[in-house]
């Protein structure tokens, strides 16, 4: 189980963060760069180093996901690089539009610290792993991939959760080896 689960954000430091989101994207939009914010400016909370993902939507589809798996700077700068990263960078959209922006669903994922999780087979790891909970690090050698805890409400399964990441990371689905590694971690998520 994770340890030392951070506090949960309170409804108004989760309104700062969506609109420090938005506001990056509009910044990005009018200038080509993300919103700078100093987190001397913010919430305790919102200073604290932490990961995030930004997730955007446009009429109920995926229209960018970028994030970090590990905390690296203060948790609204964090957000406001990766709202613009969603919007303009994501390799498999192209940058988003004025047109669009309009109809842009911003949801955000604050992560846990990662934890190594201990397992002798597959079995015993497909044992271990909590579906709707869990977000999964998988990797072997170069290969990585990631999957956030809202990915079970497409892959509720818990053999094809571990599959398509495994596809995800560039290893075949049916692979298996003692030199794969998981680290689990759990998410705040909300949107507007």
């Amino acid at each position: 189980m994770p340890s030392a689960e951070p506090a949960t954000l309170s409804a108004r430091e989760r309104a700062i963060l969506l609109d420090v989101a938005r506001r990056s994207i509009a910044h990005g939009l009018d200038h080509g760069t993300p919103l700078r914010v100093d987190p001397a400016d913010y919430p305790e909370p919102l200073r604290a180093e932490r990961a995030a993902f930004v997730t955007l939507l446009r009429d109920g589809e995926l229209r960018g996901c970028i994030g970090h798996l590990e905390a690296c700077q203060a948790l609204v700068m964090d957000v406001a690089e990766n709202a613009f990263a969603a919007a303009f960078r994501d390799p498999r959209f192209p940058p988003l539009s004025r047109q669009e922006s309009a109809r842009l669903e911003v949801h955000l994922s604050v992560l846990s610290p990662p934890e190594p999780m201990t397992f002798s087979c597959e079995a015993d790891l497909l044992a271990q792993i909590r579906p709707g909970i869990d977000g999964l690090i998988l990797r072997e050698g170069s290969a990585r991939g990631t999957f956030l805890p809202s990915v079970w409400e497409s892959l509720p399964q818990p053999q094809d959760f571990l599959n398509h990441l495994k596809r995800k990371a560039g290893l075949p689905a049916g692979h298996w080896s003692d030199r794969i590694r998981v680290e689990r971690y759990t998410t705040e998520s909300f949107g507007d």
